[in-house]
């Protein structure tokens, strides 16, 4: 079906795909595996004639024996969602804000199919149903920001089959979802591929995630398809130090490991990987709960209350039901739960940018659930967040030198400028970035690097309890590796204690010392994280557990 051979891209002089070759055969699913800038979605947007016109693109991309590097625009418009659709990575950006979903999937089957409206509407329900969405009719006159992000992907995914084209692009089609939501939509792609005999390239940086779908894998790095093979023969016999280095990078759910491998030890072949002996975690154990609770959550509850018009009933809201639990000094807490569970609402209760409807927070033994000015102030000192999403937690106008210094400034700390500028340059060599990096803006830097950027920015005033609140669950793996392996030795650096919030239990059971698992606004299950995860007691535990790409 598709034929990519001898394939390089350039951009200027830059050259970012390096001579790369793969097939697809009919009803087949090709994994393509790298991280960021690997070269994995610049070599698919090739095959739609979708790198813009600074793009100059060598080698063959035979498509049914049709040389697509060949084709004009007007062609690649007839090809376009009909032969060959796309899913992409960010279905919010993706998807028109200002048009409902219903009517952004008929615009396609009206463009290639000739449909009329009315039939369009039908075929479009009718895919809603396909791909497993509830109250068709209601997201069918739905605008993109008024439904969830699982949601959002499935319309995305409705729109690409609308036409049922020969090839699927998915591209990075599950992060950042919730692994439940990952889940349901690798068993809908695959059932879609299985009814439709499609071919699919199926791109992530997460081979775990892949060998659950995928036939074949091709691994990327730096522009090069550095291995090619069966999924079996990758995960069980890798020949790359790079394939190697992404299979390890991703926290083990079978042992504790004190530190996890990154692509760099392993490229250099020096891979860091020594388990957490059961003694050792007893030790520290033993440290951590032999104090009193750092901060103590008594019978929380949050209510809100909304309603969508000057005559509708007023909806109540329980987003948090009589939540308790104690947090001790040294300690990382992992809290999981997937969208909507109420994780974020209750780090907001703590933090108290959300007061909490009822209940009692205690922090270091005083109650903190009605303080005002200056010693709410000073507490905010103390309790501090890192962001899911750093480049929209960070000022694009401010450079990162003057980011991290604004709160030290807002707390008096450092004394003067030039303290606190000196302070900064410790504190990104600290993180892993340089004094060259003082003066830049956000958007010089990647993923992994903002992420880094505002954690220097979080313990610049010397917190005690840090919130992190899905903080790497948008990074690629070894990435993700690196971050984890940087808050770890943070907090033995520093003696900080975690609230590590994030749907995915495998990252979690890797941080924490004990584990709460949120549903509905309820804790249904708590204790030790290895206890937790290696004999569940609840129904949804289980489920979760589950869901996580284990990989073959």
């Amino acid at each position: 079906m598709l034929n990519v051979r001898n394939l390089q891209v350039n951009f200027g002089d830059e050259r970012v795909i390096k001579n790369i070759n793969f097939q697809l055969q009919p009803n087949e699913i090709l994994g393509i595996v790298g991280e960021s800038g690997s070269g994995k979605s610049v070599s698919t947007l090739s095959i739609l004639g979708l790198l813009g016109p600074k793009a100059q693109v060598e080698g063959e991309i035979l498509f049914q024996d049709r040389d697509l590097t060949k084709c004009t625009e007007q062609q690649f418009q007839s090809i376009r969602g009909n032969d060959i659709s796309m899913i992409f990575q960010e279905p919010m950006s993706s998807l028109n804000p200002s048009m409902t979903c219903g009517k952004q999937v008929a615009e396609v089957l009206i463009r290639h199919k000739r449909l009329s409206k009315s039939k369009a509407k039908r075929e479009v329900l009718s895919l809603f149903e396909k791909v497993k969405l509830p109250r068709i009719n209601d997201i069918f006159e739905s605008y993109p920001h008024q439904i969830s992000g699982g949601q959002k992907q499935r319309v995305m995914i409705a729109m690409a089959i609308a036409c049922i084209p020969i090839l699927l692009i998915a591209d990075e089609p599950t992060t950042a979802l919730y692994v439940t939501v990952q889940k349901e939509i690798l068993t809908l792609l695959k059932s879609l591929q299985q009814e439709t005999q499609m071919g699919i390239l199926f791109i992530s940086h997460d081979l775990a995630l892949v060998s659950e779908l995928a036939d074949r894998v091709a691994v990327m790095y730096q522009g090069e398809i550095v291995e090619q093979n069966d999924v079996v023969s990758i995960f069980k016999n890798p020949q790359h130090l790079y394939t190697k280095a992404l299979l390890a990078s991703k926290p083990s759910t079978r042992e504790r490991l004190k530190s996890l491998p990154t692509v760099k030890d392993y490229m250099q072949d020096i891979p860091n990987s020594k388990i957490e002996t059961l003694e050792e975690r007893q030790q520290r154990h033993e440290k951590i709960y032999s104090k009193p609770p750092l901060l103590e959550v008594k019978k929380v509850s949050k209510i809100f209350f909304s309603n969508s018009g000057w005559f509708s009933k007023t909806e109540k809201i329980q987003a948090v039901d009589r939540v308790s639990f104690r947090i001790y000094q040294g300690e990382t807490l992992g809290l999981v739960g997937e969208s909507g569970c109420g994780k974020s609402t209750l780090g907001n209760a703590i933090l108290r940018l959300d007061d909490p409807t009822e209940g009692e927070i205690l922090y270091q033994g005083q109650p903190i659930t009605h303080l005002k000015g200056e010693a709410l102030r000073q507490l905010r000192k103390d309790i501090q967040l890192i962001f899911q999403d750093p480049f929209s937690s960070l000022n694009p106008r401010l450079s990162i030198g003057k980011a991290i210094m604004e709160p030290m400034k807002v707390h008096g700390l450092y004394g003067n400028a030039e303290s606190r500028k000196q302070k900064t340059i410790e504190l990104l060599e600290r993180v892993g970035l340089s004094e060259a990096h003082f003066n830049r803006y956000p958007h010089e830097f990647s993923g992994g690097q903002r992420q880094r950027i505002g954690i220097a920015r979080t313990i610049a005033v010397q917190p005690k309890l840090i919130i992190c609140d899905e903080s790497v669950s948008a990074l690629d793996i070894s990435v993700q590796a690196q971050v984890l392996n940087l808050l770890n030795e943070l907090k033995t650096d520093f003696g900080f204690t975690y609230i590590f919030i994030s749907h995915d239990l495998a990252v979690v059971k890797y941080m924490a010392d004990q584990l709460l698992v949120m549903h509905q606004g309820k804790i249904v299950e708590q204790g030790d994280a290895d206890m937790v995860y290696a004999n569940p007691q609840k129904d949804y535990t289980k489920h979760l557990i589950n869901a996580i790409p284990k990989g073959i």
